[in-house]
């Protein structure tokens, strides 16, 4: 007989995984136990030679479907006993904590089955749950993840349940959310001022509750509605009027909402679907998808106006499933906040700030730890391209060829904000916190670095922020250094971009990056966006740019497209540019002021963005003035595009200072000669997205030719404009560069805090 000591660590808390050992001990005559700690999981096995290797070939290579082993080692060891038989120990504190968190994960089929089956004693039980699904993330106060270090504490298990939860062979064994009608948590519909309608979780009061509110859904009501990592705001999608009202109280004017569907059988009814779109859907994270929209699609018009395409996602909660099983339809699920504010997810608070946007509330008692919004990715190229990377994929880890030498804390940017902590071979990086305009997000942005610091152990050495010392992140990340005595990093925002994409797909060599974005301070005090940069970890060159405009008004200019507009047309006519009989500015009451700021240089700034490019083509050719929120014009102006063919306006490389510049200006005088001539949008856009990539190519053949570097990284928020990501890309590949984009982590600023942990690593460790 022999005994190894198995230390496994990963994904391997809250998804099954001790009840598993447990299956396969008894299955191969397997003496001993298993315990979580704060490192993982410690199994002791003691066995005959054969018994053991089966016993570990299967668990290492067959875990439970939900888990994620990243370190399985095996330690020969004296036993100090002979076991008898093999047991689930309790779990023990380590001295340090290293077990990375699961995700919230959706209903598994066992409980769904159970749901909505009679004979069941949870039978419409509102917050079902076991080891192979539930809340978990969101109700995580610490580790070992205990029933007492989350937030379902405060509930009592049954005596039913505590068989449940106690017994190995039992899939809600040790499942930390467990409970019943009896001792679990408890709905309750009320309305907006909190009288109450119906309360508790009797099967005939949760009936009566989710009729009633498809009673409500069906007369055009709004419902607020709290599920695992906040608030939602719920209406009928298909009638436009809710929609429109929802719109209205929560001053939105344009920005697409999301949509929830009781089944992938009724998406494919308003969108287009393809496999790798429909795996996404069905897969445990259950994002919202972007998919393309069907013609006609018959959902509310309101739901995403000018737009191509329909945020889509399937139900992951109980109580999602039982309102959709009561109201068979699409449901608008957009998150409950104010104006660009976090996710509300305490009640207080959601009573408080939403009674003038819902009319009715579905409420629990069961308090959320820590908001998480929804995940949002699309299919690029048959794999994930992720747009918001938070619910069902944070706080997972994400694992790295690269060993850190310091432990660090990495602020993110100032919009779609994520932080990051590192530190050995390892990064977590936090679910989305949002624009860090204002002292909501402020404070969930301290609060999540505040809890991802105890539960991952991490103690910064260093901290990494944004250049920009505007940046409320950066002020942070300053003061949070200043005040621990720790390393400080001001790391330039491209340069972080470039190197999320390369630690993504594990290079660790120059490569020559293409970033393109709205905004990001330069070293030269400007406002960078469209670079060419020979990145590396601790260090870049810039070696191409956009040719640059001013920003008259500066950022202001992102809400009022025009602006810009009028700058391009300044910079190549003068100020005849207002007599050229351009639509676009024909009701614009500023125009003579603006163009006062450009001749003297007023209040603008100097910008290569391509994101400003985007915006002052869109306005030119009367796409839209102003946008109700970022990067509206421009998704407008791609969308325009319904073939796709080769014409295309001629940008131009050009030579400054050893910088190589692409040059916009014949863009902008062929692009105005079409709109005054009356061409379609359709066409303006094709060509100049054409263009653009042509031009992009010819910058990133001039530089190879100088560095003789073949790596291309593409990174940066206008490479969420898939037409010109796939027409690049193939240009690119097609010169037989070696192309990578990012899919684990948002080409947006999403994704910056994974470029500026290494960043920040990489430089104080030089």
């Amino acid at each position: 007989m022999n005994t190894h000591k198995l230390l496994i660590s990963g994904i391997v808390q809250g998804v099954g995984f001790r009840p598993h050992v447990y299956k396969l001990a008894l299955k191969y005559n397997i003496k001993g136990y298993v315990l979580n700690n704060s490192s993982g999981v410690e199994v002791v096995a003691t066995g005959n030679e054969k018994s053991l290797k089966n016993f570990e070939n299967e668990l290492e290579k067959n875990p439970p479907e939900k888990s994620k082993i990243y370190s399985f080692k095996i330690i020969s060891v004296y036993p100090d006993k002979k076991y008898s038989n093999f047991k689930i120990r309790k779990s023990i504190k380590n001295s340090y904590k290293t077990t990375p968190i699961s995700p919230d994960l959706n209903v598994c089929d066992e409980c769904l089955e159970e749901l909505f089956n009679p004979v069941s004693r949870r039978f419409m039980y509102p917050f079902i749950n076991c080891t192979n699904c539930g809340p978990r993330f969101t109700i995580i106060e610490d580790i070992p993840y205990d029933r007492p270090k989350t937030t379902m504490k405060k509930f009592k298990m049954c005596i039913k349940c505590i068989d449940e939860y106690e017994n190995p062979l039992n899939r809600r064994f040790h499942a930390q959310p467990n409970g019943c009608h009896q001792c679990g948590p408890e709905l309750k519909l009320t309305d907006n001022s909190e009288k109450m309608l119906f309360e508790g979780n009797e099967y005939s009061n949760v009936q009566n509750i989710f009729k009633q509110i498809s009673h409500y859904l069906s007369i055009g009501k709004i419902l607020c509605l709290k599920g695992i990592g906040g608030f939602h705001l719920v209406c009928d999608g298909l009638n436009d009027e809710a929609v429109a009202t929802l719109r209205s109280r929560k001053i939105r004017e344009d920005k697409p909402f999301a949509v929830m569907f009781p089944n992938v059988e009724q998406i494919s009814e308003f969108c287009y679907l393809n496999n790798e779109e429909t795996e996404l859907l069905k897969n445990f994270r259950h994002p919202i998808v972007l998919l393309k929209k069907e013609k006609p699609c018959h959902i509310a018009y309101s739901v995403a106006p000018k737009n191509h395409f329909l945020g889509c996602m399937l139900p992951y909660t109980p109580i999602h499933h039982l309102l959709l099983h009561f109201y068979q339809k699409p449901l608008v699920m957009t998150s409950a906040n104010i104006s660009n504010e976090p996710i509300i997810y305490d009640n207080y608070e959601a009573y408080q700030r939403l009674g003038k946007i819902a009319d009715y509330y579905l409420v629990h008692n069961r308090k959320i730890n820590i908001r998480c919004d929804d995940s949002v990715i699309r299919v690029f190229n048959y794999k994930d391209y992720p747009i918001r990377r938070s619910r069902g994929y944070a706080p997972e880890s994400i694992e790295l060829d690269y060993e850190f030498r310091s432990q660090v804390l990495a602020c993110g940017a100032e919009q779609k904000n994520t932080f990051a902590l590192a530190k050995n071979a390892k990064i977590y990086l936090s679910h989305h916190i949002g624009d860090m305009g204002n002292y909501e997000t402020l404070k969930s942005f301290e609060s999540g670095i505040k809890h991802f610091s105890n539960i991952f152990d991490v103690n910064p050495e260093v901290v990494g922020v944004d250049y920009h010392p505007d940046y409320l992140s950066t002020k942070f990340g300053n003061q949070y250094a200043e005040q621990n005595e720790l390393k400080i990093i001001n790391i330039q925002h491209h340069h972080a971009h470039a190197v999320s994409c390369m630690v993504e797909n594990k290079i660790n060599q120059p490569t020559i990056a293409l970033v393109l974005d709205g905004t990001g301070y330069g070293l030269d005090n400007t406002i960078w966006g469209g670079e060419c940069l020979i990145a590396e970890y601790d260090k870049f060159e810039r070696i191409g740019h956009l040719q640059t405009i001013k920003m008259p008004g500066s950022t202001s200019v992102i809400q009022h497209p025009w602006k810009m507009g009028l700058s391009y047309l300044y910079e190549i006519f003068g100020e005849e540019c207002l007599n050229l009989g351009l639509p676009f500015l024909e009701n614009v009451s500023q125009k003579q002021m603006i163009l006062e700021m450009l001749k003297k240089g007023l209040n603008s700034p100097v910008t290569s963005s391509c994101g400003r490019l985007f915006d002052g083509v869109a306005a030119i050719c009367g796409i839209r003035n102003n946008v109700n929120y970022e990067g509206q014009a421009a998704i407008e102006f791609e969308q325009f595009i319904v073939q796709d063919e080769n014409q295309t306006y001629p940008f131009q490389i050009s030579n400054s200072d050893g910088i190589i510049i692409l040059q916009w200006k014949n863009v902008i005088e062929y692009l105005v000669k079409d709109v005054l001539n009356g061409e379609k949008c359709s066409l303006i856009a094709l060509k100049f997205h054409n263009g653009l990539a042509k031009g992009l190519l010819d910058l990133t053949i001039k530089s190879r030719e100088r560095t003789n570097i073949n790596i291309v990284t593409l990174s940066g928020g206008v490479f969420m404009n898939i037409f010109l990501l796939n027409k690049l890309e193939n240009l690119l590949k097609n010169h037989d560069f070696t192309v990578f984009i990012h899919n684990k982590v948002p080409t947006n600023d999403g994704g910056i805090s994974l470029g500026q942990a290494i960043i920040a690593d990489s430089t104080v460790n030089k």
